[in-house]
């Protein structure tokens, strides 16, 4: 009798997996998603667009590849259905340009932008950009890139929010001498993070970043 139990209870265990992977099986993935998104535009290159070019291959979506002259040759350009080209080898003649982009955008009818990581991808203007235009940015929105793109907004937000953090400024240094004062509170070594390209001839170490943490 016990071994009939466990008999009901492995067949039941059984059936119960090859339920969930028939119901989630990437087919039925993309059928589901196919209806939310037809065609994804890359805002990005190589390795990155490859790997998204073939997320969306097995959910049933068709790719769009941007490309620079420099990088018409490149595997993603091949793999794509479909590739246009947005600009000179200089990133901000192509990968960065956001008109370049949104125009391959509406040229394709891509209904989606996914921009990888890197060039576009937390620049809270771009996915404004998208979303004033129905284009879906396939990341966060405008606001969640302005709370928390920048180092020192997003160490002010959490402060605000309650969220623990690590010792150090709350916000940006307004000069050397608070920067100073500051270090010796929280105690050394540490690193001064500036918004701007200034190097400290002091005991900090300026490295071009947000905020001001141990």
């Amino acid at each position: 009798m016990k071994q009939f139990e466990n008999l009901k209870i492995v067949f039941v265990f059984t059936f119960l997996i090859a339920f969930m992977l028939l119901r989630f099986h990437p087919d039925h993935i993309g059928i589901q998603i196919e209806k939310m998104f037809k065609k994804v535009l890359i805002a990005n290159r190589g390795e990155i667009a490859l790997r998204v070019i073939r997320t969306c291959r097995e959910m049933g979506i068709k790719t769009i590849a941007v490309y620079s002259t420099a990088d018409k040759d490149s595997l993603h350009v091949k793999f794509a259905d479909e590739a246009v080209c947005i600009g000179k080898p200089q990133s901000s003649e192509s990968y960065l340009n956001i008109p370049h982009i949104m125009a391959a955008t509406e040229i394709t009818n891509a209904d989606a932008i996914h921009p990888g990581y890197g060039f576009l991808a937390e620049n809270a203007k771009f996915s404004q950009i998208c979303a004033d235009h129905g284009i879906k940015f396939i990341g966060p929105t405008g606001d969640m890139i302005s709370s928390m793109g920048d180092k020192i907004t997003a160490k002010e937000t959490m402060i605000k929010a309650g969220v623990p953090v690590v010792p150090g400024g709350e916000g940006l240094l307004e000069s050397v001498e608070q920067a100073k004062s500051l270090a010796k509170e929280v105690g050394y070594p540490v690193i001064n993070l500036l918004k701007s390209h200034v190097i400290l001839k002091y005991k900090l170490r300026a490295i071009n970043m947000a905020t001001f943490v141990i």
